[in-house]
């Protein structure tokens, strides 16, 4: 009888250690920096398609935010020209390459600490671009070809987006740098000690657009300040079709203004 206690003690401590194990890597797994893997998944199409973001919410309540007042992308148009705005100090320096296909989107990483854009006398750190195709905002009605979205973040948990469009011309230096190194769906990131300034992609006239917004992805967080800027940049027929086919239709329809003002900073 003693005997059979120690192998059941023995069996019971063991059995106890796997399941803290189980459950210390499943709180790991389902952080809340990370919605969409715990509030699972969602498409730009179909059945979890961007018109059913917000019915996700009884899953997910953080994609209640989708049926929010001031969603993102929008049509920039009735801009109002405000002469208290001034340029864009966007501090940013060299960082290594880090690509990842996100399974929506083309993402570059940034290296922390390395860029960041001054708002109002707070730093918004750069933490990634990437990419849509099409453009997710038009101007007066006229979309792009492709997007860039280059997201700054607080250390309060604000949000400040500089979204660069592209059409169609010659072929872009800044791109041309990562052309043969985009990751497909399910591949491993791309990684290479070759370093870029992230600002190369930027247009030399950065007049734009700014307005109060959201994420346009889930988990649609309305705490963004957006800058379109105005002026696009060229992208070869083959490097804009090349982004298309790694992450076809990954554009968000666009959101009404609900009241929201657009205003104009032209240097």
């Amino acid at each position: 009888m003693y005997i059979l206690f120690q192998s059941f003690r023995r069996n019971a401590f063991r059995y106890v250690g796997v399941l803290a194990a189980a459950c210390i890597l499943l709180a790991s797994a389902c952080k809340k920096d990370d919605p969409e893997h715990l509030c699972g998944p969602w498409e730009y199409e179909g059945e979890f398609g961007s018109e059913h973001w917000e019915h996700l919410a009884p899953v997910c309540a953080e994609y209640a935010h989708c049926d929010g007042s001031a969603q993102s992308p929008v049509n920039i148009t009735g801009a109002v020209p405000d002469a208290v705005l001034h340029g864009l100090d966007i501090r940013y320096t060299d960082t290594q390459t880090h690509i990842i296909h996100k399974g929506h989107t083309i993402e570059f990483e940034v290296e922390d600490g390395t860029s960041a854009l001054e708002l109002n006398g707070t730093e918004y750190e750069l933490k990634q671009f990437h990419f849509h195709a099409q453009s997710e905002h038009s101007i007066n009605g006229a979309a792009q070809h492709l997007e860039a979205h280059f997201v700054h973040q607080s250390a309060g948990g604000d949000r400040a987006v500089i979204g660069v469009l592209f059409k169609d011309g010659a072929q872009n230096a800044f791109l041309a740098q990562f052309m043969n190194n985009l990751p497909n769906p399910g591949a491993v990131p791309y990684t290479s000690n070759t370093h870029f300034n992230p600002s190369g992609v930027f247009p030399t006239d950065r007049d734009y657009f700014t307005y109060p917004g959201s994420l346009t992805t889930p988990n649609c967080e309305e705490n963004v300040t957006w800058f379109v800027l105005e002026h696009p940049v060229e992208a070869s027929t083959a490097q804009i079709l090349r982004f298309r086919d790694l992450m076809p239709k990954n554009y968000r329809p666009q959101a009404p203004l609900n009241g929201r003002i657009i205003r104009h900073f032209s240097n």
